[in-house]
């Protein structure tokens, strides 16, 4: 995506999964690089941005995982992937890379925030339910970004209908198509 995105082929970005910075941060195995999420910011291409999915970290079948994760939460996504849960600390320091990285832009861009959860294994009862690592990521990202760049709250699950309308529709107002 953010060589589409850096080569001129995008005209806006709905960024909902921002997993891979999770992995470069942690050490999992679906990193895209440092440079995730600077394309849109650089090119100058509308965005909006979610930090869906930081709460986990993404490794291959059980025994990939390394030895120094052994306490850790993990969910077997699937007997090829297993998912670790991000700590409070891992998502403060998330929060302040997702904000350094949007600081960057040079065309409208807003973060969307699921207050429900960030995964589907992230919601009220489920797995992943750290609602204290999710406002550590939540704060550092707030207290972080520049003061011009939106930040909408909603009260659901990234996974809710409700979540996604309002992230199209934001992002079709940022590119001039919307209300």
């Amino acid at each position: 995506m953010e060589n589409l995105i850096a080569a001129g082929l995008i005209a806006g970005v709905l960024d909902v999964t921002t997993t891979e910075w999770a992995d470069e941060l942690v050490g999992g195995v679906l990193t895209a690089g440092p440079a995730r999420l600077e394309a849109a910011a650089r090119r100058g291409v509308p965005a909006i941005v979610t930090p869906a999915c930081l709460d986990m970290v993404n490794f291959w079948a059980p025994e990939t995982v390394p030895e120094k994760f052994k306490d850790r939460k993990f969910y077997p996504h699937n007997p090829n992937i297993t998912l670790m849960r991000t700590t409070p600390e891992e998502c403060r320091q998330l929060g302040r890379v997702i904000a350094e990285k949007l600081n960057l832009s040079t065309a409208p861009v807003s973060v969307l925030i699921p207050l429900g959860g960030l995964s589907m294994i992230d919601a009220e009862g489920g797995p992943f339910w750290w609602p204290e690592a999710d406002r550590a990521l939540l704060d550092a990202l707030k207290e972080d970004l520049r003061e011009d760049v939106p930040v909408i709250e909603l009260d659901c699950n990234v996974n809710d209908p409700e979540f996604a309308r309002r992230c199209a529709a934001v992002l079709l107002a940022g590119m001039g198509k919307g209300k």
